[in-house]
């Protein structure tokens, strides 16, 4: 292993514009993947503060008894889906409509009678918003006697989730195109690197090296070019980000965890595409 070290920092020696060419080509392909990643993180999280607003509303009947509807209450706050459930007064209902809809402030200050239902209002937990499940809570929400009527807007939520797998279909489709296309530009790029040592590999071979004892040099040499390729396309992200929410842009940086795994990526990456471009010379009689 101390060999393979010292030949990889020899070869970053003797070819220093080679290596800096692949570490660039490394750095853009990145860089791209880099940017596609703070776009898909922050429509995740647009849709995710727009997922958290769905709710179940159920309207009960001005002759729903009082104990009855604690009971209820206390049944509805232990499903397993409910992150919480509160009983809204006819009252607290008529204070939430002035405050939310002003321009009907003057209709509802000359009311004579309040119009509104008393409700329970329900919040569902992460993981239990799709369709589905919100139809679920709200049939058995339904079931009640003294339930006149439950809404949770259904058109909505089932455009919303549509969205949501259009936003992950896109994810997966676009986000694999680009890393398809930094591989290949980190191949060319250590192919380069293999190519203008070629006369080197033959003469190992000659003299009996073995294969593995010629890779670890280049696989340690593609891994090094990776990570610092990909140092610099994490570099050029955070500057792009930089520059974006000194704008009129309000956006979110990348988790730790996505940046740790483009860093980990790049010399995964390089380390393939090393081992790919050795393949042909090694296969050489």
């Amino acid at each position: 292993m101390s060999y393979a070290i010292r030949e990889a920092l020899a070869a970053f020696r003797r070819t220093p514009a080679l290596t800096t060419l692949s570490a660039i080509m490394v750095a853009l392909a990145l860089y791209v993947v880099g940017l596609f990643g703070i776009s898909a993180h922050n429509i995740r999280l647009v849709l995710e503060q727009v997922e958290s607003r769905v709710q179940v509303v159920a309207y009960l009947r001005d002759t729903a008894p009082s104990d009855a509807v604690e009971l209820a209450l206390s049944e509805i706050q232990e499903f397993g889906e409910v992150l919480d459930a509160v009983y809204v007064t006819r009252e607290e209902a008529l204070e939430q409509a002035r405050r939310e809809l002003p321009e009907f402030r003057m209709i509802f200050a000359e009311l004579d009678v309040n119009p509104l239902p008393a409700s329970f209002e329900v919040q569902l937990r992460p993981g239990h918003r799709d369709p589905a499940t919100v139809r679920a809570v709200a049939d058995r929400i339904a079931a009640y006697p003294f339930v006149e009527q439950v809404s949770f807007g259904e058109e909505w939520v089932n455009r919303l989730f549509l969205l949501r797998r259009i936003a992950g279909a896109a994810a997966l489709v676009v986000g694999t195109a680009f890393a398809v296309v930094a591989i290949i530009m980190i191949g060319a790029a250590i192919r380069l690197s293999v190519f203008a040592r070629r006369d080197e590999i033959e003469i190992m071979r000659l003299v009996g090296a073995t294969d593995g004892f010629i890779r670890r040099p280049f696989l340690l040499e593609g891994l090094v070019t990776g990570l610092l390729g990909a140092g610099v396309a994490l570099g050029l992200t955070y500057g792009t980000y930089g520059i974006l929410i000194r704008s009129e842009f309000r956006i979110e940086w990348l988790p730790n965890l996505w940046a740790g795994a483009g860093l980990a990526a790049g010399g995964l990456l390089g380390v393939i595409a090393s081992s790919v471009a050795l393949r042909r010379y090694l296969r050489e009689p």
